[in-house]
């Protein structure tokens, strides 16, 4: 027997959540690998068709997941799109502008189009993991790199590839990392390091 129901919670990072019946009733645990024939990843409020089961200790389980509907019920964006592309590269520009008019030394805009990128292709791995349900690159990782410089390539990421440009406490965090960023390399450029790196280059 099928039953039709909603996605009430759902933890895309994990990859699991809860569905309850239409018309009320007990709530089954849901695992991505039960959907059949997905084509893309489910998000809270989804209607999905199931059929029941249960587990070892005799709690119910979603099987044979079905998307009820090919519209799915997403998050609105609110404010419209963040331009995080334009954003990352008018931040590029201006290094480069910077060494241009020889403000910082050369090894800045380097470094940041070298950590933009690497920190690019971190974005495309992990959503490709989350895609196929496979190791995920922890957020501190992604994290990290753009606090290394890779900020202007994560903007480009999460605007591009449309990942992590949703989730309200990664983005917090991420914006302290680029706030943290810009105070490090402030004291680099102060202290004379910045130079002494480029010199080595």
């Amino acid at each position: 027997m099928r039953y039709l129901g909603r996605l009430q919670e759902w933890n895309d990072d994990k990859g699991f959540g809860f569905v309850t019946p239409n018309g009320g009733g007990t709530r089954a645990f849901v695992h991505i690998k039960a959907f059949e024939r997905a084509t893309r990843r489910p998000v809270m409020g989804d209607l999905v068709s199931y059929e029941l089961t249960s587990d070892a200790k005799g709690r119910p389980n979603a099987a044979k997941i079905r998307f009820a509907t090919q519209a799915a019920a997403r998050p609105q964006r609110t404010g419209g799109r963040f331009p995080g592309m334009i954003v990352g590269s008018i931040g590029l520009i201006l290094f480069a502008a910077a060494w241009f008019a020889r403000a910082v030394p050369a090894v800045v805009p380097l470094l940041y189009a070298a950590m933009s990128l690497v920190t690019y292709l971190l974005y495309a791995m992990d959503k490709s993991a989350a895609q196929h349900n496979q190791w995920r690159i922890q957020e501190s990782t992604l994290h990290l790199f753009a606090f290394l410089g890779g900020w202007p390539g994560a903007l480009f990421a999460q605007d591009h590839l449309r990942h992590k440009s949703l989730k309200a406490e990664f983005r917090f965090v991420f914006w302290i990392t680029v706030v943290l960023n810009f105070i490090a390399l402030a004291w680099l450029l102060q202290s004379g390091k910045a130079e002494a790196l480029n010199a080595l280059l």
